[in-house]
C-alpha cells in the first residue's frame, strides 16, 4: 500500500509541473525586457516569448529544459563580443531568431548557439549570420537542427568557425539547413546513428562536409556546390550517401568527394559534375558506388592505392577528362554495365549491352598522375596514339580492370 500511494505522489507531482508551466514574455515594453532575465526567472519547461525587436545580448546561459522561441524574428546581437546562447539542459527548444555578430576569438570556440551534454532539443528556423561557429554541438544526443540559415564572411581558414560543428554527439537530425560562407559547412567529428538530409551547403572555404570517425551516418538529398574543396569523409565506416549533388568543386586540389579510410559505405544515386575530380579515393574498400552521374568532371574517379573490393555499378560516366584514374597495376575492383560517354564498341545482338569490353583506364591519366605538367598534351594526336596502344596491349594500367558489359545508352532512374 505504501508503495502504492508513493507511485501516486510521484505522479501527481509530475502533472503537476507539465500543469502548471508558464509563459514569460519578453518585450521592449515588457516587464521584462531582457533574455537571460526571463530565463533566470523562468522554471523547467516554462516558454520564454520573445517579441519582435533586438536585444543587445550575449552570454545567455539555460541550464534547464526550457522553450525559447521568437515572434516575428526577434534579433539577438552579441555585438561581436563572445558568444551568444550557451545550452546545459535536456529538453530545450531554440527557434524563430535572428542571432548575429559572434565574437572571433583564437582560444575559444564562441558560438551562436552551443550546447554541451544535452539530450532531447530542438533547434528549428533560426537565422544565423555573422558568426564564428554557428552552431557548436558537444557531447549531446538525441537532436534536431532544422531549416536554420547560417552564414558569416570567412575569409581565412585561421579565423572563421564551422556552420554546424558536432563533437561526440548521436542521433541527430540535421535538415534542411542552408550554410554558406563559413570554413566547413557542417563538420562531425566521433557523430554516429545520425541523419544529414536535405541541407544546402556552398562557397564555404574549405568543405561543404567533413566528417571523420563518424560510423552508421546517412546522408540524403543534400547539395554541395562551389566549396573550397568540396566534401571530405574520413576514417568512418557504415555509410550511406545517396541522391547528393556535388557540383562545382573546383580547384587545383578541390573534389567533389574525398573518401580517406572508408569501409562498408554505400555511394549511391549521386550527381557529381563539374568538379577536378568527382570522387578522390584513398584506402577505402567494399565501397558499392551504384546509379551515380559523373558529367563533366577533369577526373570523375581517382583511386589512390590501397582500395579493394569495391563495386562500380550502373553508373553513368559522361564527357569526363577522365574517366578512372589508378595508380597500381593491383585491381581488386569491380565494374559492372556502366555507360562510357567515350565507348566507341559496338551491339550487334542489340541487348544494349557493348560486344567489346572496354578499358576505362587510360595510359595518358596514368602518365598525368606522375607528370602533371603533361596535362598540357592532352587533346594532341600523340596522346590518342598513345592510349590506344596501351588499349591494345596493356602494360602500365591494370590488365583486369575492365568493364565487360559496359552499356549502349545513359542509364536512366
Amino acid at each position: 500500500m505504501f508503495l502504492l500511494r508513493l507511485c501516486f505522489l510521484v505522479l501527481l507531482i509530475q502533472l503537476s509541473n507539465s500543469s502548471f508551466s508558464e509563459t514569460i514574455d519578453v518585450c521592449p515594453s515588457c516587464a521584462t525586457t531582457s533574455i537571460s532575465e526571463a530565463i533566470q526567472k523562468s522554471n523547467r519547461h516554462d516558454t520564454v516569448l520573445v517579441q519582435q525587436g533586438t536585444y543587445l545580448e550575449h552570454g545567455i546561459i539555460i541550464d534547464h529544459p526550457l522553450t525559447l522561441l521568437g515572434m516575428h524574428k526577434p534579433v539577438i546581437d552579441g555585438e561581436g563580443l563572445k558568444g551568444i546562447i550557451e545550452v546545459y539542459a535536456d529538453s530545450v527548444t531554440i527557434s524563430g531568431f535572428v542571432l548575429q555578430n559572434v565574437g572571433v576569438s583564437y582560444t575559444s570556440d564562441y558560438a551562436a548557439i552551443y550546447l554541451s551534454r544535452c539530450k532531447n532539443f530542438r533547434i528549428t528556423d533560426n537565422i544565423l549570420q555573422n558568426v564564428f561557429f554557428g552552431m557548436l554541438i558537444e557531447k549531446s544526443h538525441d537532436g534536431l537542427i532544422a531549416n536554420n540559415q547560417i552564414s558569416s564572411k570567412a575569409v581565412e581558414q585561421y579565423n572563421s568557425g564551422n556552420g554546424i560543428h558536432a563533437w561526440h554527439c548521436s542521433e541527430l537530425m540535421i535538415r534542411g539547413n542552408e550554410v554558406h560562407n563559413v570554413r566547413d559547412g557542417i563538420y562531425l567529428e566521433f557523430v554516429e546513428d545520425s541523419e544529414i538530409v536535405d541541407n544546402l551547403s556552398y562557397d564555404n572555404l574549405r568543405y561543404g562536409l567533413h566528417f571523420m570517425f563518424s560510423n552508421n551516418d546517412d546522408y540524403y538529398n543534400n547539395e554541395f556546390i562551389n566549396n573550397g574543396a568540396g566534401v571530405a569523409v574520413m576514417f568512418s565506416k557504415y555509410i550511406n550517401m545517396k541522391k547528393n549533388l556535388f557540383y562545382k568543386n573546383w580547384g587545383t586540389a578541390s573534389f567533389g568527394l574525398l573518401l580517406k579510410e572508408i569501409y562498408d559505405a554505400e555511394i549511391e544515386d549521386n550527381i557529381f559534375q563539374e568538379n577536378s575530380i568527382g570522387v578522390h579515393v584513398e584506402g577505402s574498400n567494399r565501397i558499392n558506388y551504384v546509379r551515380n552521374d559523373f558529367e563533366r568532371n577533369g577526373w570523375a574517379v581517382k583511386i589512390a592505392g590501397g582500395c579493394y573490393s569495391n563495386i562500380f555499378r550502373e553508373n553513368n560516366f559522361l564527357n569526363n577528362s577522365f574517366d578512372i584514374s589508378y595508380n597500381s597495376k593491383m585491381n581488386d575492383n569491380g565494374f559492372q554495365n556502366n555507360y562510357w560517354s567515350s565507348y566507341s564498341g559496338y551491339d550487334l545482338d542489340r541487348d544494349g549491352v557493348g560486344d567489346v569490353p572496354y578499358r576505362p583506364v587510360k595510359l595518358f591519366s596514368y602518365v598525368v598522375n606522375r607528370t602533371p605538367e603533361t596535362i598540357i598534351l592532352l587533346r594532341s594526336l600523340f596522346i590518342d596514339i598513345l592510349n590506344f596502344s596501351e588499349r591494345v596491349s596493356p602494360v602500365f594500367t591494370p590488365d583486369e580492370l575492365v568493364d565487360s558489359q559496359p552499356k549502349m545508352t545513359r542509364i536512366n532512374d
